[in-house]
Formats: C-alpha cells, structure tokens, sequence
C-alpha cells in the first residue's frame, strides 16, 4: 500500500470511527473539530512588483481521541483545506515540510485556482503512569512561553505575523518526560525530518524556583548544534519573560544554507494590564539568522532557517507588540505592530474579534506595511531590496471560526 493510500485509509478511520468489522476497544471516545474559513484581499505590492491578490482558504478538521485503560491514548486528526488564489498560485498550498518523515498526505489541483490538500495531522500513541509520559507518532510540540515571536519555540513555530494559530501543525516525533517535585520537568524528543539531515535530537529541563519559571533546551536541531534558556516571572504587576538560543550554523554561505556560523536568536517580553482594562504585550526581538543589510535580505529569504520555518523575519532587530482592549464582553480589539528597527519597515495589523455564538468567532483585519520601496536598478539586474516590509502592498479581510 502506498503513503497516499494510506493517508485516506487513516482518514476514513477518522471519519468513520473504525474500519468495518473492527470492533472498537473499551475506553472513552472524544470527538471534536472546527472549521475555519480565512479570506484575504491584499493590494497590489509599491511599483507593481507584485499584482493584487486574493487568497480563500477553508480548512475542516476532525479529532478523535480515545482514552484507554491503564494510562493508555490515542489520538488521530484529519485535516482537508481548500485553498482559492487569483491570480493562481499566488501562493501555494503547504507541504508536510521539514519534520514529516511519513508522506500521511494527498493534493488535488482542481483547476487554475482552485486547489485541496487532506493530511493526516495527528496519529499518535501515548501512556502515562507515574512520574513518566512517552508519545510515539504524528503530535504537537511547542517550546518556550514567549507570547508574540519565542526563540525557543523551535519545531514548527508559528510566525508572528501568522493569521490562523489555533492549531499546531503534527510532527513526526517520539518524546518521553519524566516529572518530579511540584513543577519540575526532564524530557527528550526526537523528530524526524523528511530526510536524516532534518532529524532533531533535543532534552529539556523546566521546574519553577522562588517563583520564576525555568527553561533549559539542548541538543541537534537539524544537524545545528544548539543550546537553549528561558525564564519567565513577575516585578509586581508587570509579568517578564526572557529567552535565547545559540545555534552553530551548517553550510555556511551555500545556497539553501545558513547565513552565518554562529547565529543568536534571544527576546525580552514584558506583559501590563492597566487599569482600563487595556493589555499590552510588548517583545524585543534579536533575530540572529537574519541579515544585516536589507541588500541580503532575498539571501535571508532563501536561507534555511527561513525555508525550514526556525524564522520568518529577515532582519536583525525588532520591536514587536500586541495591545488588547475588551470593547465589549463579546467584542474585542486586538493589535499586532512588527517594527524592524534596522531599516525603519513595519507592519501593523488591527484585528476585531467578535464573538457571534457559542464556539462561533469572527475576526476582521487589516494589515498596513511601510518601509523604503526596493530601488530599480539599470536592466537586467533585479531591484534592490530596501526595506522588509517595504515592498509589499497592504491586505484586509476576515476570518471565520467555528469549532465543535
């Protein structure tokens, strides 16, 4: 049987609940899902680089999970997406990526613009007993405890800028955590790549010391050497978080490769709510698998680190934060500012969540970016790129959410 045959095989248990004559095993039987449909018009980019757009993209999804005896659980997801984009192939439809070994997927291209994905997002076995939990299969890892952009967030992190986040993408993964005291943590990963070269073998360490949280994370990130530390506390009422990664960089200055040989990525967050009821998150951010230059910023673009998911900014140096404000018990203006400190770009998007039902959300956006457009040089040679968010057109539109 092939990968893809299999995929539908794996998503028709899903949907189904069990093959035909399979009896299903005692335990308890949770079903779930949600179905999100975010819709997207973004303005042509400055000097026509780049056409108007229009991106929809539906995604249904349904969760099994059956909680057996003796510390026994399973749990499986299927997830289809239906992507629209004028003009076609603005932007793709996504792959499994780089921490995927097993091909649990299958696409359709229905037309020009038109195209759908069903992937098995989730398929793993898991026990706990004791002081000892081990999970083996396709399952959500997520690192660090830094709000808007965490540099210890490191298997498949969502970027800050990313509109859709309410659910981790599934890794290919064996992990096992061993606790101890009230809050301490020892554990150890290993996720496979889509191919060796993309394995990562990582241990961590969390436990809590006279109220401040401690995070400790090592290992082989994708054949870079790695050492990770976070801490997160409070000064009074104002909440303080602090992160920093080290990396070795691999095939430095290659295509496809890393930017440097040594590459730090750290952030200090600070979190209010003041007394309006206003809250406020605000993060500066080292990003040190970026560029210096905005000239080497289509370098950056092309590096691993970006093309691997570890970052999505191109620079060096940002300030980033995401104020709240409750307008409403049902309504909610919420904003997020990307301000790249080196070349004076940024972007700033309000959004408006509202809440229509139980389970039932709708957010409306509008994205603005400003920065020094890319300057045209003499033909045939590209434009110079000035600014990361410069050369880019503003977008809008609305997301709607439902889960069940």
């Amino acid at each position: 049987m092939s990968r893809r045959h299999l995929a539908i095989l794996l998503c028709g248990m899903v949907l189904g609940g069990a093959c035909p004559g399979y009896a299903q095993p005692p335990g308890d039987w949770q079903w779930g899902g949600s179905l999100r449909s975010l819709n997207v018009s973004g303005a042509a980019a400055p000097d026509d680089l780049f056409p108007a757009y229009r991106v929809s993209s539906t995604r249904l999804r349904l969760e099994c999970t059956w909680q057996g005896p003796s510390g026994w659980r399973m749990e499986t997801a299927a997830d289809h997406q239906l992507l629209g984009t004028d003009p076609a192939g603005v932007i793709p439809l996504p792959g499994d990526g780089v921490n995927r070994r097993f091909d649990l997927d299958h696409s359709w291209q229905h037309d020009a613009g038109w195209a759908s994905r069903l992937q098995v997002d989730r398929l793993n076995l898991a026990w706990s007993g004791g002081q000892l939990d081990a999970t083996l299969g396709r399952q959500a890892i997520g690192f660090g405890r830094i709000l808007i952009s965490s540099p210890l967030d490191i298997i498949a992190p969502f970027s800050p800028e990313a509109l859709d986040t309410d659910v981790r993408p599934g890794v290919d993964a064996l992990r096992a955590t061993a606790y101890y005291g009230q809050d301490g943590q020892l554990g150890a990963v290993a996720v496979l790549g889509d191919v060796s070269q993309h394995d990562s073998y990582l241990v961590y360490w969390s436990d809590n010391r006279a109220g401040i949280d401690l995070l400790a994370l090592g290992g082989s990130l994708r054949e870079r050497p790695m050492l990770g530390l976070g801490l997160a506390g409070s000064l009074g009422t104002l909440g303080l978080k602090g992160e920093a990664a080290v990396y070795e960089g691999e095939q430095v200055g290659t295509p496809g490769g890393d930017l440097h040989r040594h590459m730090l990525i750290a952030a200090v967050e600070g979190w209010y709510r003041f007394a309006n009821g206003m809250t406020l998150v605000a993060q500066y951010l080292h990003n040190g698998a970026g560029a210096k230059d905005p000239a080497d910023y289509p370098q950056a673009a092309l590096s691993a680190p970006i093309q691997e998911g570890l970052t999505s900014l191109l620079g060096r140096h940002y300030l980033l934060a995401a104020p709240s404000f409750e307008l409403h018990p049902l309504v909610t203006l919420n904003g997020l500012l990307i301000w790249n400190l080196a070349d004076d770009s940024w972007l700033l998007r309000p959004t408006l969540a509202i809440s229509l039902a139980d389970n039932l959300g709708l957010e409306l956006f509008w994205t603005h970016l400003a920065g020094n457009s890319p300057r045209q040089r003499p033909f045939p040679l590209p434009a110079e790129s000035c600014s990361e968010f410069g050369s880019q057109g503003d977008s809008g539109g609305f997301f709607l959410k439902w889960f069940f």
